[in-house]
């Protein structure tokens, strides 16, 4: 399965002698989509070849995760459970109501609970709750999903200097890195306020994975818009006039934060004259419902 690459055309780009073309992981899949589909793929490959037939993860109430999970869940004869952080609120957002749709179980717990994800006891409990299921970390991010996502660069058939891409949790940033082995130079653009922190989780992603240490990556810290989830009005102007424009649909949580700091650095010089830069788009269409749904934004 491949995503293929589209050549952006623009004056900026022009302006700056830089070629760019966005590589659409969001067409991989019509709900399986971006590096939610690269992160999923070996996971359940192994849950069926441990003869799983449950999956379990966890997300917010708008997750891209728990939204994929459930259509993959579906899809593959898997029962999915999700459990959500927060109390449940009737009728259900978009994105709740597609997981539902597709016959995830929607399990609501506090955030103080929320907060024990990662913990062993908690996880045994909910093994024990829910029937031995396979668990998902949240965002979906392990070792298994690294190894998806170094396969993101694998089908790129043109020369290029830099990738860019979102990073949430950080696990297609690292599968990327990974993916590469030292080659060309990695940009990722934390969606949260205070993303420096990826740096280490994104060092130990790739070290579990294969023992690696890489160092032509860096973090770009500074289009985070005030926070995960969160928006300024020029953020949704550039993602409308970038989809006008050429045709890419973007959303204000990821890719659209990661697209307009990649159009800013290119004003501010950062890339030398001549560099062909990919960027990754990871999908996560999905969530634009929700920001229609709760705040009138449409993006």
């Amino acid at each position: 399965m491949e995503a293929p690459l589209q050549q952006i055309k623009d004056p900026l780009l022009e302006e700056h002698q830089l070629s760019l073309w966005v590589k659409r992981e969001d067409l991989l899949h019509p709900h399986i989509s971006g590096n939610k589909w690269r992160k999923l793929k070996y996971n359940l490959q192994v849950a069926r070849e441990q003869q799983k037939t449950a999956l379990l993860t966890f997300g917010g109430a708008y997750s891209n995760h728990i939204a994929a999970t459930a259509a993959a869940g579906k899809e593959y004869g898997f029962s999915t459970t999700g459990i959500i952080r927060g109390e449940e609120h009737l009728p259900l957002n978009p994105t709740l109501s597609f997981a539902a749709s597709c016959g995830m179980e929607l399990h609501y717990i506090s955030r103080e609970e929320y907060r024990k994800k990662q913990e062993p006891a908690f996880l045994q409990e909910l093994k024990e709750q829910f029937g031995q299921p396979y668990i998902i970390p949240e965002g979906g991010t392990n070792a298994l999903a690294v190894k998806g996502c170094t396969e993101i660069i694998e089908d790129i058939a043109i020369d290029y200097d830099y990738v860019c891409c979102a990073s949430g949790t950080g696990g297609t940033t690292a599968g990327i890195i990974a993916g590469l082995a030292g080659n060309k130079k990695i940009l990722g653009f934390p969606a949260l306020k205070g993303g420096e922190f990826l740096q280490q989780e994104i060092e130990q992603l790739i070290t579990s994975y294969n023992g690696q240490m890489y160092r032509n990556w860096q973090l770009i810290t500074d289009y985070h818009f005030g926070g995960y989830a969160k928006v300024k009005p020029e953020l949704v102007d550039f993602i409308k006039a970038f989809q006008e424009q050429h045709q890419v649909p973007l959303e204000p949580i990821y890719t659209g934060k990661m697209m307009y700091g990649v159009f800013d650095l290119i004003r501010q010089n950062y890339f030398p004259r001549g560099s062909r830069i990919v960027a990754v788009h990871t999908g996560g269409l999905q969530g634009n419902a929700g920001f229609r749904e709760r705040l009138g934004i449409v993006v």
